[in-house]
Formats: structure tokens, sequence, C-alpha cells
């Protein structure tokens, strides 16, 4: 993998990708943080030597750098999931890729569903911390030690200053934000009643399928995380829909500016 790394790494510098301070992962819905960078170099995933290439029709599959809010930034515009054949080693390739290019900070953001029925569609859920249901670990490999401590600390995943500053400039916008429990699973599939409510059981607040493998390597590499749902449905197990994709996608889209704001004003105190 070191070889791998120092290759991607090679190739991205040559395309003018110079010392990021800022990693950012957009999620289902999430991409048009993108309009709001003054773009100086953007690859697609399938050139890009050792990368997955996104499946996921919704997810455009870009790597952007450029300026935000007066940093430099590199961006994921479409991440990788388990569920689209992907192992961990894959899907938080492009967090240790971002890592090597010279990242201080990492923001992700993604689509949930709203266990706590306290939570509606629309709002913006800061994560605090979270459940692995994926079934296994990116740290799970031989030679892990050459990147980061085998047995990483996950005692506070999500960087409480970084969650202070946001809950901060929600207030000062009037932007409503919930915080809570994101629970990671493997999907495509969505969950049925009865795992909806052992999620809420088992202390979730919302439900995806992704965020927490890049926040365990980025915890790895000591990269302090910040992650915001943005919750697209409410998961009532006592009246439960059928799940309507064009829906979660259009309710993504009306809250995301929410979410731009969120993120480009604590990139400016960052």
């Amino acid at each position: 993998m070191l070889k791998h790394i120092t290759e991607t790494t090679e190739y991205l510098v040559n395309k003018g990708f110079d010392k990021p301070e800022i990693g950012i992962v957009l999620g289902t819905g999430l991409g048009k943080l993108i309009d709001d960078i003054e773009i100086i170099a953007e690859v697609h995933y399938n050139n890009i030597p050792h990368f997955p290439l996104a499946t996921v029709e919704f997810h455009t599959g870009k790597l952007v750098y450029g300026m935000l809010a007066g940093k430099k930034v590199i961006v994921m515009q479409g991440r990788f999931h388990l569920y689209e054949g992907y192992d961990f080693i894959d899907i938080t390739y492009p967090i240790r890729i971002m890592h090597k290019l010279g990242i201080k900070n990492l923001l992700v953001s993604n689509a949930a569903g709203a266990i706590n029925l306290d939570y509606k569609k629309g709002d913006i859920m800061i994560i605090d911390d979270h459940i692995n249901l994926q079934g296994g670990s990116p740290l799970a490999f031989k030679g892990v030690s050459q990147f980061g401590e085998r047995f990483a600390d996950m005692s506070a995943p999500y960087d409480a200053e970084m969650i202070a500053k946001v809950e901060e400039i929600a207030a000062d916008k009037n932007i409503k934000i919930q915080k809570g429990v994101y629970a990671s699973v493997v999907g495509p599939q969505l969950e049925t009643r009865a795992e909806y409510r052992m999620l809420k059981i088992i202390g979730a607040d919302a439900v995806g399928m992704s965020t927490v493998p890049e926040v365990i390597v980025a915890n790895h590499l000591n990269v302090p995380c910040l992650a915001v749902s943005v919750l697209t449905d409410e998961c009532d197990p006592e009246n439960l829909a059928p799940v309507n994709i064009a829906e979660i996608i259009e309710i993504a889209g009306q809250t995301e500016p929410k979410m731009i704001t969120l993120f480009s004003e604590l990139i400016k105190t960052l």
C-alpha cells in the first residue's frame, strides 16, 4: 500500500494538488459545495492511479482541488461504499491520500435516516459519536502499524473544538442543528422495522451506509474530524413507508445550502 500511496500522491501533485489544508468528503445528494470552490485542478477517479471507481449513479466520482473560504481544500465529489463491492481498504484509500498530500482537518457529510423521532427530514445532525455495524475495520490488515498505532483510540473520534465552532456558527446563522450518534450499516438495502427498533435501542440517532470507516482512518492518522448528517427521511418503524430515493435526493438538495454555510464558515476559522 505504501508504494501505491506514493504513486497516487505523486500523480496528484503533478496535476497541481499543492499541499491542501482541509479534506472534504461529500455524501449522497451533497455535491453543490463544488460551486463555491475556486477550482485549481480536478481529476476523475478513473484517471487516478490505484483509486477505486464510483459506481453509484448520484455520486460524481471526481477529486477537486481549489480555494474555499481562503483555504486550500481537496474535495471528494462522490465517495465509495462497502455495498459497491469494495473492501475497507478501498473505501478509505482516498483519506490516506489526502493525509499524504498534507490535510490538517477532515470534514465529512452524508445523507442519513433519522432514528431519533425528535429529529425531522431536512435537519442537520452533527455526529458526536458513532456505532460501527459494518462488520469490519479499515485498520484490520497486515502492516497497519506502518501508518499509525494499530490499536487506534476512538474515545473521541469527532473533534470537540470543531463541533463547538459549528454550533456557534449555526446559532449565529439561525440554522437549526441536532447532535447525536450515527450508526453505519453495510446496505444497500434499507432497514426493516425490526432493525430500526434495534438501532434505537442501542443508542443510534441516525443511520447510514458510510462515514465511519473514513473517520476511523482519519483518527488512525491523527487528522481531526467533523462529520454531519443531512437527515433525509424519518425511520419510524410503527409508520414505515416504502423508501423513495428521489425524495431522499431532493431533501438532501434542499438542505445542502445550510450545510455549505456551516462548512464554509468553519473553514474560515481553521
